[in-house]
Parts: structure tokens; C-alpha cells; sequence
């Protein structure tokens, strides 16, 4: 794929640097999205693009596929992946923390989505990939917010597949189930949110972002472009028991 360009959201840290370094490794010339600047995921890849953007705001994302055009002539892959996951009892939300999860998690693709597609059109072929959670599937009940907003992301995902089939541009969702990150042990792990979901696992351990590097690798494979609308439960069959 090393004709391909690929932008990753919420590249600094986590399951983004994972991605955008496997992108990377696969031979796509890659740019790296985040509110933040990323010097860990710039050191491992050659002829990075870092790009240092809130993906709710509408000017700073414009600004941003502008300059992934600018450097590499095309886009063909995103990565919707940058999103917050706070932990909270529904009675204790905020109407500010509903909206801000709600803008991170949900407006966020939207914009970047939108920004990105011309180019993708222009591109004649193209990739998206949501990251949603297998949250959707098992319902945390301290995370009303997080689950609402990435299951409007699954929607999101399953909508734009149809509007864009036509112009051999796919859209799917990938569904991670709780993931061994930074921001994750901050806040989920340290009450033993780890212990609990591995207890419903099906494969007994704790998930790591290199577990969903395969299944990224298989959605914007040149050969997956039948797959599409589809959201792929990555979560240790935790949604099954």
C-alpha cells in the first residue's frame, strides 16, 4: 500500500499510535491528528506528518486535511479513532460532560469525515474506519454517555457505507472491547475496571492495542472492498457471555 495515504486521529498515544504505526509499517505515508503534539509516534515512523488539531473544531480540521494534501497529494485511509471515555454515573453527568463526549466521540468523525471526502472522491478509492467499543454491545452502567455516543458512531458508520458504496469507498467500525492504554488505566483501571471486564471475557486476558492491528490491517486492505457498513466486535467474545 505504499501508494496509499492514511490520517489517523487521536494519534499521540494509545490505540492511535498503534494504528498509524502499523499504517506505517504496511507502507502508507501516514499524518497523525491529535489536540496534542506526538514526538513518540513521529519517532517511530519515517516521513511522518504530525498535525496538531481538536477534532471539534470545524476550522482546525479543514486546516489539517488541507495539510495532509499539501505534503502528500492525496488521502485514502481514516482512522477515526481520537475519543474520550469518562467514567460517571448517569444520575452525576453534566449536560457539559454529555456534550462534551458527544462532540469528541460523535461530532469529531463527523468533521473530520467531512472534510476528508472530497479528497477521497477525488482519490477514486477510499477507506474509512470508525472506532467505536464493544461497550455498544455490553452496556457499562457507569458509562451511559460514552456507550450513547458510540453507538451513534456504529450508525454513523453504517449510513455513510451506503451513501458512499458508489464511489468504491468503504466505511466500517471496529468495536474494541476495554484496551491496555495510558488513558485507560487512569480511568478505568485503577477500580479494577480491567479485572471485571477480563471476567467476562472469553479469552481470558487483558486486551492490548496490538490485538487490533490485524483486524484495521483487514478493513483497508486493498482486497476488502466488499466489506463495508460493517462493525467488527474486536472484544474478546466479552459481548457474548
Amino acid at each position: 500500500m505504499e501508494t496509499r495515504t492514511a490520517l489517523v486521529t487521536g494519534a499521540a498515544q494509545g490505540l492511535g499510535q498503534e494504528f498509524a504505526r502499523a499504517l506505517a509499517a504496511r507502507g502508507c505515508r501516514v499524518a497523525g491528528l491529535d489536540a496534542r503534539k506526538q514526538p513518540e509516534t513521529a519517532g517511530h515512523i519515517a516521513d511522518y506528518l504530525e498535525l496538531v488539531a481538536d477534532v471539534t473544531d470545524e476550522a482546525q480540521v479543514a486546516d489539517a486535511v488541507e495539510g495532509v494534501i499539501d505534503r502528500f497529494g492525496a488521502l485514502h485511509i481514516l482512522v477515526n479513532n481520537a475519543g474520550v471515555y469518562p467514567a460517571c454515573a448517569f444520575e452525576d453527568t453534566t449536560v457539559e460532560e454529555w456534550r462534551r463526549v458527544m462532540r469528541i466521540n460523535l461530532e469529531g468523525p463527523f468533521l473530520v469525515t467531512r472534510a476528508a471526502l472530497p479528497h477521497l472522491k477525488a482519490a477514486g478509492w477510499g477507506r474509512i474506519v470508525n472506532i467505536a467499543s464493544a461497550a455498544v454491545f455490553t452496556a457499562p452502567p457507569t458509562m451511559v454517555a460514552y456507550t450513547a455516543s458510540k453507538s451513534g458512531l456504529i450508525g454513523l458508520t453504517r449510513a455513510l457505507a451506503a451513501a458512499l458504496g458508489p464511489y468504491d469507498i468503504t466505511v466500517n467500525a471496529i468495536a474494541p472491547g476495554m484496551t491496555r492504554t495510558d488513558t485507560a488505566e487512569r480511568t478505568v483501571g485503577a477500580d479494577g475496571g480491567f479485572e471485571r471486564v477480563r471476567a467476562r471475557q472469553i479469552v481470558p486476558r487483558t486486551e492490548e492495542p496490538r490485538d487490533l492491528v490485524s483486524t484495521l490491517l483487514y478493513v483497508v486492505d486493498e482486497g476488502s472492498g466488499f466489506l463495508t457498513g460493517q462493525t467488527l466486535n474486536v472484544g474478546g467474545g466479552s459481548a457474548y457471555i
